[in-house]
């Protein structure tokens, strides 16, 4: 009776565990508090990525900044900034990325970053965070895995992958926007308006309340949805059944 009693025992202790671990929320290892942040960015929207819209302190570890046309814009990842300069088409310069070490942004020329370590990526599944100094980064390294590179060869590998990112991400965002397109109907006042990047429309659902104290993956779902993230490209028409020569 004493060894049921056990056994019955460990049983419980086990899906006690279990039920923990399920219902205990993940920690975001690339989330500092906001007041810890520095955003170099400024404006309404400023505490938000200008790509994807992501607020910049969910991800700060991964953050990176340069100038275009002298003004400072901040990203969640280099993964946004290098496509805001190659597919965008904007003259990006003085780039800057967050060290690890001190939380504060460099000279990314002067950085060491590891790449493809177990602590997760931003808009990738590969992670790549960067370091003040060649110790940090290996460091970080012998812990978590991933090789280190300098700012131009990291630069040359995420332009390499970037389309297969894009195209992977683009396939999330608009799941994300089927969502928010629900909670849009369901939660907030309409409006007319649509936005070019989820960022201004973050920045307009703050502001203006329309769907109230909506925050996190909600708001960032309904910004994806009033910024036609949802949408399809439209199916080309040809006359006489030919597209082209």
């Amino acid at each position: 009776m004493k060894k049921l009693f056990l056994v019955l025992s460990i049983i419980a202790g086990l899906l006690t565990s279990a039920n923990a671990a399920e219902t205990k929320p993940m920690k975001n290892y690339r989330a500092v508090d906001p007041a810890k942040a520095q955003i170099l960015q400024k404006g309404e929207g400023k505490n938000f990525c200008p790509i994807c819209g992501m607020t910049l302190p969910m991800f700060y570890k991964t953050n990176h900044a340069a100038k275009a046309d002298g003004e400072e814009k901040q990203y969640c990842s280099i993964h946004c900034m290098i496509e805001d300069k190659e597919i965008n088409g904007k003259n990006l310069t003085d780039f800057k990325a967050v060290d690890n070490d001190t939380m504060k942004f460099k000279s990314s020329k002067e950085m060491y970053f590891v790449v493809g370590s177990k602590q997760p990526g931003t808009m990738s599944p590969i992670s790549k965070y960067g370091f003040g100094t060649k110790e940090g980064a290996q460091k970080f390294a012998d812990k978590f895995g991933g090789k280190i590179m300098k700012f131009d060869e990291l630069y040359a590998y995420v332009k390499k992958g970037l389309q297969k990112d894009i195209d992977a991400t683009k396939k999330r965002q608009a799941k994300a926007a089927g969502m928010g397109k629900k909670i849009y109907a369901k939660m907030c006042k309409q409006t007319e308006k649509r936005f070019s990047n989820p960022a201004d429309a973050k920045t307009y659902l703050q502001e203006s309340k329309l769907c109230g104290k909506l925050k996190g993956k909600k708001l960032q779902a309904v910004a994806l949805y009033l910024s036609g993230k949802g949408k399809k490209a439209p199916a080309m028409k040809c006359g006489g059944g030919k597209c082209g020569k």
